[in-house]
C-alpha cells in the first residue's frame, strides 16, 4: 500500500533553516514524481518543489527558487525538502504528495499525500 509520511517540521526564527522529509512507501516504480505542497488556512494548496525520480528532474515555485533545495535518496525511497532563509510567509502545512509521470503544479493530479507537517516561521 503506497504510503507517504512527512516528519522535520517545527519552529524557527526568519532566517532560519529546515529540512522536511517524505518517506515513501509501497512506492516501486520509478516513473512517479513527487512533489512539495504547502497550505496556509483559508488557502488551496500550494505548489512548492518537485523531483523526478527517475530523471531527478527538479522544479520550484518563484516564491522559494533559490531559498528551498529538493533531493532525493532513491535507497532510502526519501525526499528531502531543505528550506533556508526561512520567511513569515513560508509559515505552512506542508505536504508531500507522489503521481505518476511528470512533476505538475496542479494538487488534483496527485494521487497519494501524506499528513502534513506544520512548518512555523517566527519573526
Amino acid at each position: 500500500q503506497e504510503q507517504l509520511v512527512e516528519s522535520g517540521g517545527g519552529l524557527v526564527q526568519v532566517g532560519g533553516s529546515l529540512r522536511l522529509s517524505c518517506a515513501l512507501s509501497g512506492i516501486t516504480s520509478s516513473r512517479w514524481a513527487v512533489a512539495w505542497f504547502r497550505r496556509t488556512p483559508g488557502q488551496a494548496r500550494e505548489f512548492v518543489s518537485g523531483i523526478g525520480w527517475s530523471d531527478s528532474r527538479t522544479f520550484y515555485a518563484n516564491s522559494v527558487k533559490g531559498r528551498f533545495t529538493i533531493s532525493k535518496d532513491n535507497a532510502k525511497t526519501v525526499v528531502y525538502l531543505q528550506m533556508s532563509s526561512l520567511k513569515p510567509e513560508d509559515t505552512a502545512v506542508y505536504y508531500c504528495a507522489a503521481k505518476y509521470g511528470i512533476v505538475v503544479d496542479d494538487e488534483k493530479h496527485y494521487l497519494y499525500w501524506g499528513q502534513g507537517t506544520q512548518v512555523t516561521v517566527s519573526a
